[in-house]
């Protein structure tokens, strides 16, 4: 067969990588300082911790003799492929950061990129979401991409205000309650 047709992998396909790792054309890389102090500590956990560690345990195990049964060298190469992959997206995400201080907006009464927001939706249910960067969202913790819907219906908007939001179930709208943002 033709290698034009044939695509081999190492077990991890684009598909199951995050919308961000896939090269979504994203404009801006905004993130909060918190975000960004994260994503730097998780960066420098797997250089300076977990590499070195996988790279031991590699080298032992290559000391060992036949290495295409060796389950301790052929698990180990592969997490330091991993590593690395997830060392290098991490380094690209954060080279093209844009570090937004929240604290220092000066509308607080609008919603911008860091606010957190409280609105009703249909009147009904209070919500609070904080709009963060593509690489801090946690919809659990009320964490929302600047990208994502909710976001884009808020943003711009003021306490008292109502917006839109369009739903797979339609139309909802939505009252701001309150716009807050960290302290200084």
């Amino acid at each position: 067969m033709n290698k034009a047709f044939v695509r081999e992998s190492d077990g991890e396909e684009e598909d199951d990588l995050p919308p961000e790792a896939q090269g979504t054309p994203v404009a801006k890389n905004y993130i909060t300082p918190a975000g960004f102090a994260r994503m730097k500590a998780a960066l420098l956990q797997l250089i300076d911790v977990e590499r070195p560690e996988v790279v031991r345990t590699v080298s032992w195990a290559a000391s060992n003799g036949d290495r295409s049964e060796n389950g301790d060298y052929i698990y180990g190469k592969r997490r330091l492929r991993e590593i690395d992959r997830r060392i290098r997206f991490l380094t690209g995400r954060l080279d093209k950061a844009e570090v937004v201080d929240a604290s220092r907006q000066e509308n607080r009464d609008q919603v911008f990129f860091g606010a957190t927001v409280t609105y009703l939706r249909n009147g009904e249910r209070e919500e609070t979401v904080t709009i963060v960067g593509i690489d801090e969202v946690e919809p659990l913790e009320g964490l929302v991409s600047w990208i994502s819907p909710v976001a884009k219906a808020l943003i711009r908007a003021r306490e008292g205000d109502t917006v839109s939001l369009r739903t797979p179930a339609g139309v909802d709208e939505l009252e701001i309650v309150e716009v807050r943002y960290p302290q200084a």
